[in-house]
């Protein structure tokens, strides 16, 4: 079963399947927010290559929904995560995120540990020699790690996401099996849940002692993340949902720490040694 699947079932389960609906949708330039009835809120980043959707006519055609979104069963719109469509996944694992956070205040927890403020990076120990490998651009990271660490790579398809100093560090997307292979810590954007592949990248991972999935996108119910390896989750905890939307459709990224959400780490639980 994939992650997403998985996810989808987990959830179902434990919630009961509970009688919600879209409240809003908000599909932004950066990410793609949902809200739901019962005033939960879910983010996800929205993709920017979307060679299936090039024109009015055929995108319309990948969102037959698009104005009757609201309104609709909350647990429809989750399939879309599952949808060959970016921009259907990005919507649907918005809505996985929203359920989510639904079921972390319901749950209790067990196998993982929840520190509110705490981002990623903070919730692992990094040496000076760690071989981190990031898969994505992900800015504020790449800052604190040429910091921390003399061996840093970064996989992404865009290396001009990346500054002049940091191209050494830039690999193709197509050396991730060897490159990873090599990390001691794989650090994973949360953006390969709705960009795909992400079950590919976890399983090169075979001799990292951390593999942390990132991000806003990175807020979903850990279980089956854990089960495949996934020793850290950074994602956020949503405050104010109606701010949230709001700076998701104005065109914000970096601006959800200001007010509508805040930074939480998910640690797995570790075995004693």
């Amino acid at each position: 079963m994939s992650i997403v699947k998985e996810l989808i079932d987990i959830l179902g389960k434990k919630l009961n399947r509970a009688q919600l609906t879209v409240d809003d949708v908000r599909i932004g330039v950066f990410y793609t927010a949902v809200s739901l009835s019962d005033g939960h809120a879910g983010v996800a980043f929205t993709p920017r290559d979307m060679e299936d959707t090039v024109c009015c006519p055929r995108s319309a055609a990948k969102m037959p929904a698009s104005g009757k979104l609201k309104g609709a069963a909350a647990w429809d719109i989750a399939r879309y995560a599952l949808s060959d469509n970016s921009l259907k996944r990005s919507v649907g694992i918005a809505v996985l995120n929203a359920l989510s956070a639904r079921l972390f205040e319901e749950e209790t927890v067990s196998g993982f540990k929840i520190y509110p403020g705490k981002d990623a990076l903070e919730a692992i120990d990094i040496g000076r020699n760690d071989r981190v490998v990031l898969v994505g651009a992900f800015t504020p990271f790449i800052r604190k790690l040429k910091q921390e660490v003399d061996q840093l790579c970064i996989i992404d398809k865009h290396p001009q996401a990346l500054k002049k100093d940091e191209m050494s560090m830039w690999r193709a997307p197509a050396t991730a099996p060897e490159v990873l292979a090599q990390a001691d810590i794989a650090i994973i954007t949360g953006s390969s849940l709705v960009e795909g592949g992400l079950e590919d990248l976890l399983s090169y991972c075979k001799n990292a002692r951390e593999i942390v999935l990132a991000g806003p996108t990175a807020s979903v119910w850990p279980a089956p993340l854990f089960n495949r390896g996934v020793t850290v989750m950074g994602g956020i905890t949503v405050d104010d949902a109606g701010n949230l939307l709001q700076v998701v459709s104005e065109g914000g990224s970096g601006y959800f720490f200001n007010g509508p959400a805040r930074k939480v780490a998910v640690i797995k639980n570790r075995l004693p040694s």
